[in-house]
């Protein structure tokens, strides 16, 4: 089998997600570098994440127990989702010098959706603290699988880059009565600088929770290698993309941080604060105390009770019976509502998301609002400064991934013949993430107008900064604006001044 069908037949089998002899955990693989805990702290991001928590288990008055749901503030997601949306949006370009390189990436990007999906992946990346991008061939396209972190493990071998790394893919399967778990662990290595080798292992297991024993890939997979050598590659087949900052947690870990790893008993106290909070306007409802001698009983001839009708509104829930003996005596109907303490709780829940939002290292107000005023993009500039550097530290590398992801892209694309062209270098691909969240455009032509009228600067710079474009595209918008000006000129010239100044 030649090289090139070798590396046709492992593409096209487009499944990548997470998973020697016998595991009990995937960490406990030789090659790979993840400790039991950074990944159990991966799981765990996942719990904040997705807002799964156990039901509050609790004795009501008589001493019997109940369960709950657990109320909670969806912080993790709301952050991991408001910040990707400042980061990466459908304004978002990716474009190459290259004439014939643009066009074939614009037609695999656009035909895979890939603008629309990376926002919408970006969430998992900064709440799980990374994501690997991985290209594969689906019927003559480059598509792009997106391998989140539980999922993307580095290898021992590794530097901080993450050159090599393991691949998992888990897989139910009934047989007979019962489930088996099925677990694929693709290794991405590299043999030497210029050969690159995938290797496939696959495991089988009677428990979800367990790796278990190595099976031949056939029982699973009929038609995959165990091995594929790939040359000439500059770079692996994946790229991963990693939160900005140092992992504190494990300063030798390769893999990234989750933006709340650590405002993660910031969230415990919003969670039940907030839960406490909801229980108690839940429990707060309005209770009336109802003298047992204003409820209507009813009896049969053996004496046997067979009616209770209350006196009041059935419609209601707000009557408790209560027997006081005699009613002239007693305390007759009492309303026992106790207060709220709304003000207390949310005056509680605004200062946890303050400190939530100086943990994670945004501007103040960006999880609460106070209704007050609207604010200019200026002012939005100015005030949110923390935001803004944030965001720049996450756009670098994400604007480095992208860069890294088309290469890998095209590539590939060389390799399954789809493409005949060259491949790009880093410096001629270009990626616009657009800032107009934090850019006020009028205030920015403005001030681009006063330069361009004082001499420190060409209508080329102006345009260029002004509309977002490259060098090469404002010197055309520049000579396009020239053009139209000398044609609209000529157009009201009459015949007298064609006769004095020529044509």
């Amino acid at each position: 089998m030649g090289i090139v069908q070798t590396i046709k037949n492992f593409f096209t089998r487009s499944k990548y997600v997470m998973t020697t002899q016998n595991l009990a955990n995937i960490t406990d693989h030789p090659k790979i570098a993840v400790s039991g805990a950074e990944y159990d702290r991966i799981v765990e991001n996942m719990k904040y994440f997705a807002g799964r928590y156990p039901q509050i288990e609790y004795k009501d008055s008589n001493g019997t127990k109940q369960k709950r749901d657990y109320n909670h503030l969806p912080v993790g997601r709301t952050a991991a989702k408001k910040i990707a949306s400042l980061v990466f949006n459908e304004q978002a370009e990716i474009k190459l010098n290259d004439k014939t390189a643009n066009d074939f990436i614009q037609d695999q990007l656009q035909n895979d959706r890939f603008l629309k999906n990376f926002e919408r992946y970006l969430e998992s990346c900064l709440a799980l603290g990374g994501l690997a991008m991985r290209p594969y061939i689906d019927n003559d396209k480059v598509r792009v699988a997106f391998v989140q972190a539980p999922v993307f493990l580095p290898l021992q071998s590794n530097t901080q880059d993450v050159s090599s790394a393991a691949i998992v893919t888990k897989t139910t399967k009934s047989e007979g009565q019962k489930q088996k778990y099925y677990t694929l662990i693709e290794f991405h290595e590299w043999k030497n600088s210029e050969e690159y080798t995938i290797t496939n292992e696959l495991y089988k297991s009677d428990k979800q929770d367990t790796v278990g024993a190595r099976v031949p890939l056939s029982t699973l997979y009929e038609d995959l290698e165990e091995t594929v050598n790939v040359n000439g590659l500059s770079r692996p087949l994946f790229t991963y993309l990693k939160t900005p900052g140092m992992n504190n947690k494990d300063i030798n870990s390769p893999l990234g941080l989750s933006i709340f790893d650590n405002a993660k008993t910031t969230i415990d106290f919003l969670n039940e604060t907030y839960d406490q909070f909801m229980w108690e306007v839940k429990m707060g409802q309005r209770r009336v105390a109802v003298p047992i001698q204003t409820i209507k009983t009813q009896y049969n001839q053996d004496g046997e009770k067979v009616v209770v009708k209350r006196e009041f509104d059935v419609g209601q829930n707000v009557y408790e019976q209560f027997d006081n003996g005699d009613m002239d005596k007693g305390i007759g109907i009492t309303d026992l509502t106790t207060p709220i303490r709304s003000d207390d709780y949310i005056k509680a829940i605004n200062e946890g998301l303050a400190l939530f939002e100086m943990q994670i290292g945004v501007s103040a107000g960006m999880f609460s609002f106070d209704g007050k005023s609207m604010k200019t993009a200026t002012e939005i500039v100015s005030e949110n400064s923390d935001t803004y550097q944030m965001r720049n530290s996450i756009v670098n590398l994400v604007e480095q991934a992208l860069k890294e992801l088309i290469i890998s892209m095209i590539e590939l694309a060389i390799a399954y013949d789809l493409y005949k062209g060259s491949v790009p270098k880093m410096d001629k691909i270009s990626v616009n993430l657009d800032d107009g969240v934090f850019t006020d455009r009028n205030a920015e032509l403005d001030y681009w107008i006063k330069v361009v009228t004082a001499g420190f600067g060409t209508d080329v710079m102006a345009i260029e900064k002004v509309l977002n474009v490259t060098p090469e595209k404002a010197k055309k918008i520049k000579d396009e604006i020239n053009g139209n000006t000398l044609d609209e000129a000529n157009a009201e010239r009459d015949q007298t001044d064609i006769d004095i100044y020529g044509e």
